[in-house]
């Protein structure tokens, strides 16, 4: 669902994403992990067609994000760190909003804004003022505009920011939830909520994708968190965990789903 092929991103001089490849299967629940300033947010902004690679490029359902943008924008649901909100909306009204724009039919529009609500929790502020909702409920709208119209794939960038913890369980279990039917590409700094809800990681450092496997595999012998902090320490990329061979052997396992 989603491929990504050596996809870099310049500015200037300054290279902030250099050759990433990975890849990311239906029914995954990628973890995206790196340091601040290690190119995740420029990554998931080209998967998004939010902003153009400077080379290399990926493909999110089959279609390409260069040449058919408007093709990946349909089957793709984003939540940025910060929620694209009009404070002057009703939540109610923004989603009818989104789901309009995102081309819903007009028949399926009360069904898919309310199934949206339902399930990111919004119902006791369904006809508030999106600007006189708390922080929490403001990344709950994000994430229902994100999934109103039904995509194969979301992006999700900090989903749990600003949550409390009986929020977060919630949304923790919405992304198990949605990762049942779709794919899912998860930024975020919490690695608890990775081990907890992802079936494999996506490392990047400097640009660079240092480590790329199956969580349960590449957490065999350590925690997440020592990988990370070892992945992060290094100036150049390691191998990658799905194009090693199994100690018996057998076949590499890269673009494995």
């Amino acid at each position: 669902m989603i491929e990504v092929n050596k996809l870099s991103k310049a500015y200037g001089e300054y290279k902030a994403v250099n050759q990433v490849s990975f890849s990311a299967e239906r029914g995954e629940i990628v973890g995206f992990l790196g340091p601040n300033g290690a190119g995740k947010t420029s990554t998931i902004r080209m998967l998004s067609t939010f902003l153009p690679p400077t080379s290399g490029t990926a493909k999110i359902a089959g279609f390409d994000i260069k040449k058919e943008s408007d093709q990946v924008r349909r089957v793709i649901g984003y939540l940025p760190e910060n929620p694209p909100l009009y404070e002057e909306m009703s939540v109610e009204e923004y989603l009818y909003f989104v789901a309009r724009i995102k081309g819903v039919p007009s028949k399926k529009l009360k069904e898919s804004v309310e199934k949206a609500a339902e399930r990111c929790f919004l119902k006791d502020v369904f006809r508030r003022l999106c600007g006189q909702l708390s922080k929490g409920y403001r990344q709950r709208v994000g994430l229902a505009q994100a999934i109103v119209h039904d995509p194969e794939v979301v992006i999700l960038d900090e989903p749990t920011s600003g949550l409390d913890p009986r929020q977060i369980i919630d949304i923790r279990n919405l992304i198990k939830d949605l990762g049942k039917e779709k794919t899912l590409l998860l930024s975020t700094h919490i690695l608890p909520e990775v081990t907890m809800v992802c079936s494999k990681v996506v490392i990047i450092n400097r640009g660079t994708i240092v480590r790329e496997g199956k969580l349960a595999e590449i957490t065999r012998d350590r925690t997440l968190e020592q990988l990370f902090l070892e992945c992060v320490s290094y100036d150049k990329p390691i191998e990658n965990d799905d194009a090693i061979p199994s100690a018996e052997g057998g076949e590499s396992r890269h673009g494995a789903s």
